[in-house]
């Protein structure tokens, strides 16, 4: 069986390196903020070239987190893609504001920046957008955008650590870069842990009081703040793991060309475009009849998931909360298949793939 995806067979490189990471924590006794936590924060801000960087607990955190930085009013409105993950979208409503969604371009699946302007309202305040599957938005036009209409801009980067527009990392452009580490993540933990990364360090500062307690000196609190700090121990396996995040993504990235070259045109591949550095967090293809593809597929011995069943207007939790038309949205869900692309996964499984998809 050729699993989706393995998470010991991803770790195993680095166990003994955890290992020691661990004992390293252990003995210090100081679990809570400490050297692990700020050694990762600095090492991960020069990794994506940002001046500063804040460990949270998790990807949603970092997204309310950065929202709640600015103080909008409560009912205003943040622009954020159709297709999104659920998070994106809770964030916004953790904050007591309102999502507005703007359809995806059909072929990068991120939004679609010639969408955006005609959703803007005197209420807009910010445009929160998604890197997905590894890909950068396309940003030139999103930050002129915000500049013309004096928005905030947030980038949800859950899904592209490391991943470029232009020759610039995602997470540097907007005011907030929102990062998750989840272990299924290229740079992923192993446990929930997430970050943020920014230029301005009023807001820094600011975040760093908000995921502790609102608190910047012990027992003053400055603001409602919440409990979301990257736990001691997930901070020193992340600071193993970064070391290593440039191999992981050239990995996926050559498992990726194998499927850009092997697979039919009867599937519908990631565009490449040389202005873009995709990482493959996640190999999304499209073919019309993707639930009996993946059934097919499992017959013979390969796992796939879906990135992502339904879409967020037709989610339980938020029925009735959006009134438009999202068909974009809806075919990408509708349609679209996850491969094998993991650290953890050999050449020779994934031309097996491209093998039995050939044959579908």
């Amino acid at each position: 069986m050729i699993e989706y995806e393995n998470l010991r067979l991803v770790n195993e490189p680095f166990f003994e390196s955890y290992r020691n990471s661990f004992s390293d924590t252990l003995e210090s006794g100081w679990f809570i903020l400490g050297n692990k936590v700020s050694s990762f924060e600095r090492e991960f801000a020069a990794f994506c070239g940002s001046g500063y960087c804040a460990g949270l607990a998790s990807g949603l955190d970092a997204l309310i987190l950065a929202l709640r930085c600015f103080d909008f009013p409560e009912g205003s409105e943040v622009i954020v893609p159709s297709n999104t993950y659920i998070a994106t979208i809770l964030a916004v409503y953790h904050n007591g504001l309102v999502p507005i969604l703007v359809e995806p371009d059909i072929q990068s699946y991120n939004i679609d920046p010639a969408k955006i302007e005609e959703q803007i309202t005197d209420r807009t305040r910010a445009i929160l957008v998604v890197h997905l599957y590894g890909k950068a938005c396309d940003m030139d036009p999103v930050m002129e955008i915000a500049r013309k209409y004096n928005l905030r801009v947030i980038e949800d980067c859950a899904q592209s650590h490391g991943a470029k527009y232009k020759g610039k990392q995602t997470g540097t452009f907007g005011d907030f870069g929102a990062f998750s580490f989840y272990p299924t993540k290229n740079l992923g933990a192993l446990g929930d842990a997430g970050a943020i990364t920014t230029e301005d360090q009023v807001l820094y500062e600011k975040v760093k009081a908000l995921r502790n307690y609102g608190s910047r000196i012990k027992y003053q609190n400055e603001y409602i703040g919440t409990n979301s700090r990257l736990d001691e121990v997930q901070a020193g396996f992340l600071s193993v793991k970064l070391k290593k995040l440039d191999e992981i993504t050239s990995h996926k990235r050559r498992l990726a060309g194998l499927y850009h070259e092997g697979l039919k045109t009867d599937f519908v591949k990631p565009v490449v475009n040389p202005d873009y550095f995709d990482v493959y967090h996640i190999y999304n293809v499209r073919h019309p009849e993707r639930d009996r593809l993946r059934a097919y597929l499992l017959e013979n011995g390969i796992k796939t998931e879906v990135h992502y069943p339904v879409p967020p207007h037709q989610q339980v939790a938020l029925a009735g909360k959006f009134k438009g038309c999202y068909p974009i949205s809806e075919e990408i869900h509708r349609t679209t298949l996850s491969l094998p692309i993991s650290y953890g996964h050999k050449v020779e499984e994934i031309e097996r793939v491209i093998e039995v998809m050939n044959d579908f």
